[in-house]
């Protein structure tokens, strides 16, 4: 679902940052829900209507964002939605009243300023099925942008709760000048006959997607389609999923394995591993029945896990031609092979499943350091190498499309399950609780899907 994009003009705001601790939140938010949201106000979007103003605030600080009552049906989970999101995208302190009612009449903009609120949000939900939302410049004192958003006729189905993701990622943009993820899914393995599934960004939702013995899912930069390892009696298949028809087609039945298929940014090349004796990398157009062609040439060796980087260029992959798994970059045309991550570090030779980052700035990776998997990203340019994960066996990476978050595999709460790990705070959240789930895909942005 698209959400309406609100008129839009900028206005530079010199609002000062301020962030507040979330003890300090908690404990004056409960206070400051009644005081607040008892104040009657004035409507202030008459001088602003159709106004787009994006707040400034100090680099490095993350602004506060007040998440009032939502007004109309369903308020308690718009509100509830918003809030998560927020916090989820990293880039705001979310605050949420405790209980409380809608806002209505003159904002008492001090009170909040006292809580460390740089904007406040108003929404909601008229009865036409939409959600009005206006965000409140707290410093400026006035009303920086107006939107409404149309809503799915179905409160609470995952349509709905996409849209209300969105509306989340759009209000983030007011703030930041940065959408959010919030309109986006990961699908994933669950091992033991779960087949593959797919959960919001949020981690509410989780639901099979239809395939259940799938493996090594990739979305389609559309966010239409998945491919995926088909298991079956005679091997394994690349297979494509059409999310709109539900139809699923086969792709390659090369001889031997067919695995780990990967689509290249324009979404009109699909690449994967296939192979009897040694495993090469072979990409093929899914949509008009061409054969697949061959990238790589493996010689015996297992060239394996394509990513492709965002011009679409070069592919990353992992491969043993050294005796033992790294991650190397091919041109997509199969010339010039490089190694990518250097022996050098790590106390044992294995490193695979690359996943390159959005910004084309780097390829996050899994390496076995003191026999368990980590999760770890490589610069591009200079080879300098951050590990990002320490705690349990973690593996599986794959970017959200801000090329901040990063969702993989972790044991670090018992069984394996999904974990989001933010790649500039090294926060993590926990994203599914559904058996045995395992290689994430994060979807890109959903707000244009067909």
């Amino acid at each position: 679902m698209t959400p309406s994009a609100p008129n839009s003009k900028r206005r530079r705001l010199s609002a000062s940052a301020v962030r507040p601790s979330r003890a300090g939140i908690r404990a004056a938010v409960f206070l400051a829900g009644s005081v607040l949201c008892s104040a009657q106000l004035t409507a202030q979007n008459d001088s602003t209507s159709g106004v787009r103003i994006g707040l400034t605030y100090t680099p490095g600080t993350r602004p506060g964002v007040f998440v009032a009552p939502v007004a109309g049906a369903w308020s308690d989970s718009v509100r509830t939605i918003i809030g998560r999101d927020l916090d989820n995208g990293d880039r705001v302190t979310s605050i949420l009243a405790q209980g409380g009612e809608p806002l209505s009449g003159a904002l008492n903009y001090a009170a909040y300023a006292k809580l460390g609120a740089n904007a406040v949000v108003q929404a909601s939900v008229t009865p036409s099925g939409s959600l009005h939302v206006a965000l409140h410049d707290v410093v400026a004192k006035n009303v920086s942008n107006v939107g409404d958003f149309p809503l799915p006729a179905q409160p609470l189905s995952p349509e709905w709760r996409l849209a209300v993701h969105g509306v989340a990622d759009e209000i983030e943009r007011w703030v930041t000048g940065t959408r959010g993820i919030a309109q986006s899914r990961v699908v994933f393995a669950r091992e033991q006959g779960g087949g593959l599934w797919t959960v919001d960004s949020d981690g509410a939702n989780a639901r099979p997607m239809g395939a259940p013995t799938g493996l090594s899912p990739a979305w389609h930069p559309s966010g239409r389609y998945i491919a995926f390892c088909d298991m079956t009696n005679e091997g394994t298949k690349i297979a494509l999923r059409d999310l709109v028809t539900g139809r699923t087609q086969r792709v390659s039945s090369r001889p031997g394995s067919n695995i780990s298929p990967a689509f290249s940014p324009d979404g009109s090349t699909l690449a994967f591993s296939a192979g009897e004796d040694g495993m090469d990398i072979f990409a093929v157009n899914p949509f008009n029945g061409e054969a697949a062609h061959r990238v790589t040439i493996s010689r015996g060796v297992q060239d394996a896990l394509p990513s492709f980087s965002p011009d679409g260029r070069r592919i990353a992959f992992t491969s043993n031609r050294l005796g033992h798994p790294e991650v190397y970059i091919v041109d997509a045309d199969g010339t010039n092979v490089e190694l990518l991550t250097s022996t050098g570090f790590g106390d044992q030779l294995y490193r695979s499943n690359p996943d390159w980052s959005p910004d084309g700035r780097r390829v996050a990776f899994q390496s076995q350091i003191n026999g368990v998997f980590q999760v770890m990203t490589i610069n591009v340019r200079d080879h300098s190498v951050q590990a990002l994960t320490s705690e349990g066996r973690n593996e599986d990476p794959s970017w959200a499309p801000d090329g901040r978050h990063i969702v993989f595999t972790s044991t670090r709460s018992g069984p394996k399950q999904l974990w989001v790990l933010d790649t500039e705070t090294y926060r993590t959240r926990q994203l599914t609780r559904v058996g045995l789930a395992r290689q994430g895909a994060w979807s890109p942005r959903l707000d244009n899907a067909k």
